[in-house]
């Protein structure tokens, strides 16, 4: 979060238009960078640092040299015609991006104010209005910029749109209390049962993430719980179980199963960022095989989506 003046400014990396998977209706995703944990499979890694950066793309680029002739850091060099970017040495000033002809150099992360993202939601207010939708913050985590993730509630509220957040729920308590009043919804993170497996593969205690689970819960919060499920990490039945009991014990309204996909991974390599998981794309008819063993042990309504 960036304060210019009485400004409040944060990083954003996307603005999704007509989503349909993250809330009821139809929905406006506003994607926050930066994020505190580190999940082997992360499906954004674009969000998780929360500061610009560039992402390059080989299969564009026509060799043209002119990144190399503007980066006074040496990250772009050109050997036997392939070119070869050296994101260690990339301080983000963005100078290759704004003279690359074909895009293959694309700056990732733009430094928007409330007012001009809200502008842009509310470019589907009809959208919203007709169907039961409105905006959807995630990430990243929303609330990793806890300012500007709380003054874009506060404006879109103020506008009459429907809130929903995206979140992994590692964030300060205080933060999540302070949003709660601006939360129509929820959806909130649940990636691993038992706290060894947790902080192996997402790098992080469960233990806040929980007590924060407890906290909106005990405030009122309508929430559905949001499961990634990632093949031979936590597709067994001791984390269905966990899934449906933390669904129980929480009170949350619904079960959203998110099977994993390995578009994370290309988008990896575009930022110089080394692969940590591969798998293949879970097939539709397996997360529907989940979906009813979960069922098993739980009358909270469990959709794939």
């Amino acid at each position: 979060m960036i304060i210019w003046g009485s400004v409040v400014k944060g990083c954003i990396f996307n603005i999704q238009r007509f989503s349909v998977h993250d809330g009821p209706g139809i929905r406006t995703n506003v994607f926050l960078k930066g994020c505190p944990l580190r999940c082997i499979w992360c499906h954004n890694p674009e969000g998780l640092s929360s500061e610009c950066q560039i992402k390059f793309s080989p299969d564009k680029c026509i060799g043209c040299e002119d990144c190399a002739d503007v980066c006074n850091n040496g990250g772009h060099l050109f050997e036997d015609k392939k070119h070869i970017v050296d994101f260690s040495r990339c301080v983000a000033c963005m100078q290759c991006a704004s003279v690359c002809p074909s895009n293959a150099i694309e700056k990732d992360g733009l430094i928007k104010s409330v007012n001009e993202v809200i502008n842009e939601v509310l470019r589907d207010k009809d959208y919203f209005e007709s169907s039961g939708g409105g905006l959807t913050l995630s990430g990243g985590e929303p609330f990793y910029q806890p300012d500007f993730a709380i003054e874009l509630l506060k404006e879109a509220k103020k506008q009459g749109i429907n809130c929903a957040v995206e979140t992994c729920g590692m964030a300060y308590s205080e933060v999540l209390i302070r949003a709660v009043p601006f939360v129509d919804i929820f959806l909130f993170d649940y990636k691993a049962t038992g706290e060894e497996l947790h902080k192996r593969v997402t790098g992080a205690s469960q233990k806040q993430i929980l007590e924060n689970l407890q906290i909106i819960s005990d405030l009122g919060a309508n929430i559905i719980l949001r499961c990634p499920i990632i093949p031979g990490i936590n597709d067994n039945e001791e984390h269905y179980k966990g899934i449906a009991e933390t669904a129980e014990k929480y009170r949350v309204k619904e079960i959203n199963l998110m099977p994993y996909h390995s578009l994370g991974n290309g988008k990896r390599q575009k930022l110089g960022m080394k692969i940590e998981f591969a798998a293949e794309s879970m097939k539709f008819n397996v997360a529907e095989d989940i979906r009813k063993r979960i069922e098993n042990y739980t009358e909270v309504t469990v959709k794939v989506i």
